[in-house]
């Protein structure tokens, strides 16, 4: 969908759209076209019974004047009270009500009543940026044209606005976050007989067009490093293992890095520990945190962030094989602690142990965020709205939080504790792999933390949140990128050069 932004004027035709505030207030444009249309936009909005709720829309059909124009009016609340998310959540309006229409063009007119140039330009940006991310949707296998469960691709939308160029300026950097969360829904949507790991290290090598250092590691590296416990998650695949390290060096006055780790496990049988086949289909997802590791890199990239950050993803695939690792077996990690691997479903902390340890080692990172569609015990305490934050230190933890609060990626923190702590240690190795059947997301984060020393550390349980079986303010159901915007707001307000 191509976006653009010109000078405010009047359409003579076409799909226009007109923002409407408390009791039915048009802007100055859009009060001339009532009254060129003898009325017809109040008349329709007061029989209508319009209130100007954010989101509400009625469209009206070639009014006087205009016999060749659709209006779609869209309601925008307390006009001088909107915020991004607001307008964000507008610009996913439009694009329903163009879909449900047909309508593959539109010119929006970015404009309030009573509203200034300053305040249309960030209304215009953030409208903008909600269309994109409204628009996406992943049909890169459909091959009959006219599915009726195929969205209708909206081609152009203009906003015409005073200041148009200061807009663009702005929808330019949201732009690039939604390159990035556009990229990640990408990866998490691929099929596994598509996504092995090597495809996936493919993948990240398309960062190196943006800037970034890539480098990926294969089976024989990780051996000299001793990633044991990586290693033997894919052990019973015939897709090797892999590790991609992506480097973005914005802040060359700067020692400090932040450290993103993700899980990528691009398939999940439960190896051994074989889940049930009801749901099965969808652990194509199980890579949902190096998918959202691999976006913010896109992002940060893409908009020339004055930071240091380097992401780490393990990619593997966990397979039942006749090498596949077995219920019992201890393994060595590269941190020389040792691990009973209990279940092999318990996978992805065997894989984040290594990378946090080799983080720390290489990188020295100020601070380090794993992020990993880890437990099911997660989706039960915190259902399909919140992901699960634990951290190391509660001022880091915040940050996180609110960083995702500002673009509506909910956090909710969770708790650490010597008492759950206990519950990991093995009579036969330095800890096992899993707890007891209670707060199974808690004993999965203390786990990780054994692999983190004394860093700043948070970790993201995020498999209630990478995957939506229904559609939400921004998103199509299907794959959110959760954690691309929230880490993209946090390097920005916390780790960018000022």
């Amino acid at each position: 969908m191509r976006i653009s932004f010109g000078a405010l004027k009047i359409p003579t035709q076409g799909t226009i759209v007109l923002f409407v505030g408390k009791s039915r207030k048009l802007g100055k444009v859009g009060q001339s076209i009532d009254q060129k249309t003898k009325g017809a936009l109040k008349r329709s909005l007061k029989v209508a019974n319009f209130e100007s709720k954010l989101g509400d829309k009625i469209s009206i059909f070639a009014p006087w004047g205009h016999t060749n124009s659709t209006f779609i009016l869209v309601g925008i609340g307390e006009d001088k009270n909107y915020n991004e998310l607001q307008a964000q959540k507008l610009g996913a309006t439009i694009i329903e009500a163009l879909q449900s229409s047909n309508e593959l063009s539109a010119v929006i007119l970015s404009e309030t009543h009573n509203s200034s140039s300053e305040d249309n330009t960030l209304l215009a940006a953030n409208v903008a940026f909600g269309a994109r991310m409204r628009s996406y949707a992943y049909e890169k296998y459909k091959t009959k044209r006219g599915n009726t469960t195929q969205k209708t691709n909206i081609n152009k939308l203009t906003f015409m606005l005073d200041r148009p160029n200061v807009a663009r300026n702005r929808f330019n950097g949201l732009s690039k976050i939604a390159d990035g969360v556009d990229f990640a829904r990408d990866l998490v949507s691929e099929p596994s007989n598509i996504k092995t790991p090597k495809w996936m290290a493919q993948q990240c090598r398309k960062l190196s067009r943006l800037g970034v250092k890539v480098e990926v590691m294969g089976e024989p590296q990780m051996r000299k490093l001793q990633m044991n416990a990586l290693l033997g998650v894919g052990q019973g695949s015939v897709n090797e293992s892999q590790c991609v390290i992506m480097r973005w060096n914005g802040n060359r006055n700067s020692k400090k890095t932040l450290g993103l780790i993700g899980k990528g496990v691009t398939f999940d049988t439960g190896g051994i520990s074989l889940k049930p086949a009801n749901g099965m289909e969808e652990m194509i997802w199980d890579m949902g945190g190096a998918g959202a590791v691999i976006g913010t890199m896109c992002s940060i990239a893409g908009r020339n962030a004055k930071a240091n950050v380097v992401g780490i993803v393990g990619l593997v695939e966990n397979m039942p094989d006749g090498n596949a690792q077995r219920p019992g077996d201890i393994v060595k990690s590269m941190s020389g602690q040792t691990i009973e691997v209990l279940n092999t479903d318990a996978e992805g902390r065997l894989v984040l142990a290594d990378l946090l340890w080799y983080a720390q080692k290489r990188f020295k990172p100020s601070a380090m965020i794993d992020l990993a569609t880890l437990t099911g015990a997660i989706m039960v305490a915190l259902g399909r709205e919140y992901a699960g934050l634990y951290t190391s230190k509660e001022e880091f933890g915040q940050k996180i939080i609110a960083a995702g609060k500002s673009v509506n990626e909910k956090l909710w923190h969770m708790p650490l504790d010597p008492e759950y702590d206990k519950q990991i240690n093995s009579p036969r190795a330095d800890m096992k792999n899993i707890g007891p059947r209670w707060g199974g997301s808690i004993t999965a984060a203390q786990f990780l933390q054994r692999f983190t020393n004394s860093v700043d550390w948070a970790h993201l349980d995020i498999a209630g949140v990478a995957w939506s079986d229904k559609n939400k303010d921004l998103m199509e159901k299907g794959a959110t990128a959760f954690g691309v915007r929230t880490l993209d707001r946090l390097i920005q307000d916390h780790f960018e050069l000022r």
